[in-house]
């Protein structure tokens, strides 16, 4: 018998009923994109995991049906003006860009930049109030659906996946009765992670280097969208007390030396890592029943679903 109880679950696995999906959608609209969606993707720095991503993307583009390109920048100061180009070009269907560009508040003002339109990532401001807001409809009469961001939106579709969701609850509410760690509380994935999380029914712990926080609605749910708690300081203490009866563990550390503390995992828990390098040790299988090492192609996959959403958003608002 293993002394391993968990099983390792990869997110090529998860994404192959996205990828399915996402095909037949691309031949039922060749009439409008004979030779497919285009996606532009900007690449403004030096990241050779931003490189990597766009590799991946340009791939995966490629092998469902879109068009791919990428447009490299070499002086970041000439990157809004390509983008705002990208936007007015009829041809373009989708956007992204491969932060970080400058590090800075400048990055919330490019991604402000690219159109509403054709935000691939759903990095616009309109997108991230309506999820804060728990709002997801672009319209009152709920023909335009809202775009999420796409490595939080993973997160979430891999918890589907993997039954953490409740599917006999109400839509909205699925998550209602767990607890969930998100070790990052970035801007662009832990904070609307756990927004989303919390929205859905959970009790959140956000966790960053300065202090802890609950996202909840409420008890009972009896808030339509999340409120935010501060529990204190971050100490190791602390984290250990918020894990204690978690269900679910998803970390984001964007450095090579972090490890999240096998220990501190409950029994049976479920964890997950969006970072680009491996957050947990081999030793979180001795107590996570499932494990998910990274979201990347997921992520991808979201991505062009939210591509093909927007396309679909733009032909119901020439037919209105």
């Amino acid at each position: 018998m293993s002394d391993k109880p968990g099983r390792t679950i990869l997110a090529s696995s998860i994404s192959k009923t996205y990828v399915e999906e996402i095909t037949k959608k691309i031949e039922s609209m060749r009439n409008i994109r004979p030779n497919g969606p285009l996606l532009v993707g900007f690449l403004a720095n030096n990241d050779p995991a931003a490189e990597m991503y766009a590799n991946w993307t340009g791939k995966t583009c490629e092998s469902m049906g879109f068009r791919y390109e990428l447009r490299r920048i070499e002086e970041k100061d000439f990157l809004e003006e390509a983008i705002i180009d990208a936007n007015r070009d009829t041809s373009v269907d989708g956007i992204m860009v491969y932060f970080p560009v400058f590090g800075n508040a400048q990055d919330q003002y490019l991604q402000q930049v690219v159109s509403r339109e054709k935000d691939v990532e759903g990095l616009n401001h309109v997108y991230y109030q309506n999820m804060y807001h728990n709002i997801r409809y672009l319209d009152n009469d709920k023909q335009l659906k809202s775009i999420l961001p796409c490595t939080p939106l993973a997160v979430v579709k891999i918890l589907e996946f993997l039954k953490v969701y409740n599917n006999l609850l109400p839509e909205g509410n699925r998550l209602y009765g767990k607890k969930c760690v998100v070790v990052n509380r970035s801007e662009i994935v832990g904070r609307p992670l756990a927004a989303l999380l919390a929205n859905d029914g959970a009790i959140v712990y956000s966790v960053d280097i300065n202090n802890i926080q609950k996202f909840t609605r409420g008890e009972g749910l009896k808030f339509s969208k999340h409120q935010v708690e501060d529990l204190g300081n971050y100490s190791d203490d602390l984290l250990r007390e918020c894990c204690a009866d978690s269900d679910v563990i998803v970390t984001g550390v964007p450095s090579p030396d972090y490890r999240f503390p096998t220990d501190y995992i409950r029994d049976g828990a479920v964890c997950i890592n969006f970072s680009s390098h491996k957050n947990f040790d081999d030793s979180v299988k001795s107590k996570a029943s499932l494990y998910v090492p990274s979201t990347g192609k997921v992520t991808i996959s979201m991505l062009l679903r939210n591509m093909l959403r927007l396309v679909e958003n733009r032909q119901k608002l020439n037919q209105l």
